[in-house]
């Protein structure tokens, strides 16, 4: 099982789009909509976002890969670069490159695909989700579990009633820590496991979270039986140039932007037990 890369002409060409519009997810994330003409990417890649004057960030495309014409990226504030993305308002400029990296895989005709969300993990998955909707009949069963710290803190709310109202997706949502009026489930994504319906050794996994939860997630998913060659996670840490040229997305042997960020749990497993790589 493979995953596509789209073509990149220019890997440093800078493209200036404007931003069509700019909401609030919560309340340290921004989701921006910009006007991209021409600009297409599969579900996982990300691209470089530039604040001029400022620098520049890698930033996953959260939207849907069949709405041309328009880029989406959720930002959360974490430095002077994504604090400047996320203060653009709708008019403003920005400067793009890319789209960079694999896709998150399709899996085979007739799998079941989950799909597993936690925290700020769920802006990279959501050009998943919108995949497997379009493509329904290619899955027996598609499931998305969704975990954030907080009900303030999960993101793409109306996209998550709206899933939850079909029959072509099962959701499940957990927080770790409930409010007073917070009536949905409380604890680890790995409880949710139970809630939806996936055959084992049948399933396509997507994975994309904190490592931490990443590791436990393919830990579990292993233990119940899905292979690790079909469990795939997202480690988009450390990227800097997008192309593979300054290093800092070196992870052992790979190098993230260029050979990821995309990669199943076989290739990962004994990597992410190391301290400090």
């Amino acid at each position: 099982m493979t995953t596509v890369s789209a073509p990149v002409v220019e890997p440093m060409g800078l493209h200036s789009l404007k931003v069509v519009s700019n909401a609030s997810e919560s309340p340290d994330t921004s989701t921006i909509v910009l006007d991209s003409p021409g600009i297409t990417f599969h579900a996982g890649q990300f691209m470089m976002l530039y604040a001029f004057g400022v620098g520049e960030a890698p930033i996953s495309v959260s939207g849907n890969p069949h709405s041309p014409g328009t880029l989406v990226h959720t930002i959360r504030r974490v430095g002077p670069v994504t604090d400047a993305l996320c203060g653009l308002r709708p008019g403003d400029s920005l400067g793009v490159r890319g789209p960079y990296g694999d896709s998150w895989p399709a899996g085979e005709q007739g799998d079941d695909l989950l799909i597993v969300a936690g925290g700020l993990g769920m802006a990279p998955l959501r050009p998943a989700v919108f995949e497997a909707m379009a493509n329904r009949s290619r899955y027996r069963n598609v499931s998305l579990i969704y975990g954030a710290r907080t009900p303030a803190d999960l993101l793409f709310k109306d996209d998550l009633v709206g899933w939850m109202s079909t029959s072509s997706i099962d959701v499940a949502v957990t927080v770790d820590r409930a409010t007073s009026d917070w009536w949905g489930h409380v604890g680890l994504v790995t409880n949710e496991f139970s809630r939806v319906d996936f055959r084992p050794e049948s399933t396509t996994a997507l994975v994309c979270g904190p490592e931490v939860m990443m590791r436990v997630v393919a830990r579990s998913l292993r233990d119940l039986g899905v292979p690790a060659s079909s469990t795939w996670l997202s480690l988009e840490r450390n990227m800097k140039c997008a192309i593979g040229f300054c290093g800092h997305c070196q992870f052992g042997s790979d190098f993230l932007c260029k050979d990821g960020p995309v990669l199943s749990y076989d290739r990962l497993a004994w990597r992410l037990g190391v301290d400090e790589l």
